[in-house]
């Protein structure tokens, strides 16, 4: 057994020892599952080449804004986005200037041009839709970028940690309101480069009625909604049904974070006397994996 574990063993049992008093119930600590919700409207990604083509010989975007994402901006050049059956002008170019030309409209957007493009993560455009964007020296057809892009959530890894998910998972973000509603199929991306917040197009935001400053809240896998009383008003929380415990040890205080009534080791996880009390004390059992 390594000397982490052993400390950590060690440090339980002699707060347990020293202690006057029997320590009091307190209520298991819920993981921060609030995301901020932005409303991603359409706009276009260049490559530098593109550019060029675009706006002139050696032109460079210029910054308008800082987006949220760090290192990300809205440019001050626009282009117009044109289809079979119709144009959207002044649709705002984002930078830095990437790999890959892209282009992300809504489906009310695709309906105005006349196309189909398909419900893609940001950056598959292989086999996409195919459009025409006008710059303010030239044209340029394309035969693939135009894309409808997939809700998703950007996070760091400590984020993701404290959320219990992982990159490329796929969570439920529910959200209250006037006219509540839940996004499904949310890909979660996780990088050290990004900022915690969920991306929605304008036809989701409408959907929902989703204003600046709307938060959802993260439902995984197995999990469920109960209502408890706060303060005289009904409030919801998540309560986790199962949690998958895959550290070597689990002590007073992991049982304490664990939202979930029913924790499951693996074998040879050590669970120590105050865990098990403790688990006891909030009705929360304790298994071991078959």
């Amino acid at each position: 057994m390594d000397q982490q574990l052993i400390e950590k063993i060690v440090g339980e049992v002699l707060g347990q020892l020293t202690k006057a008093e029997i320590e009091p119930k307190q209520a298991p600590v819920l993981p921060p599952n609030t995301i901020p919700i932005a409303v991603s409207a359409r706009h276009v990604h260049l490559s530098q080449e593109h550019v060029e083509i675009l706006f002139g010989k050696g032109y460079e975007l210029t910054k308008k804004a800082d987006l949220s994402q760090p290192n990300q901006f809205a440019a001050n050049e626009t282009v117009v986005i044109a289809g079979p059956r119709g144009s959207i002008e002044r649709v705002r170019v984002l930078g830095p200037a990437r790999s890959l030309t892209q282009a992300e409209v809504s489906w009310t957007d695709a309906m105005k041009l006349g196309v189909k493009p398909p419900l893609r993560e940001s950056g598959n455009i292989a086999g996409s839709g195919a459009f025409t964007l006008i710059g303010t020296k030239a044209s340029l057809y394309l035969d693939e970028g135009l894309i409808i892009a997939q809700a998703h959530i950007h996070m760091q890894p400590e984020d993701a940690t404290q959320l219990g998910v992982q990159n490329g998972e796929y969570v439920t973000v529910e959200v209250a309101g006037i006219r509540p509603i839940a996004y499904r199929n949310v890909k979660i991306r996780v990088s050290e480069r990004y900022r915690l917040e969920m991306h929605i197009d304008t036809d989701e935001a409408n959907a929902g009625l989703i204003t600046q400053g709307t938060v959802g809240h993260v439902i995984r896998s197995g999990e469920v909604r109960s209502s408890v009383l706060v303060d005289n008003k009904t409030s919801e929380i998540i309560v986790e049904k199962q949690h998958d415990f895959k550290k070597k040890l689990l002590s007073n205080d992991d049982v304490r974070e664990i939202t979930a009534t029913e924790i499951i080791v693996e074998k040879g996880t050590i669970v120590t006397a105050l865990a098990r009390d403790t688990a006891r004390d909030l009705g929360k059992s304790i298994s071991v994996r078959k």
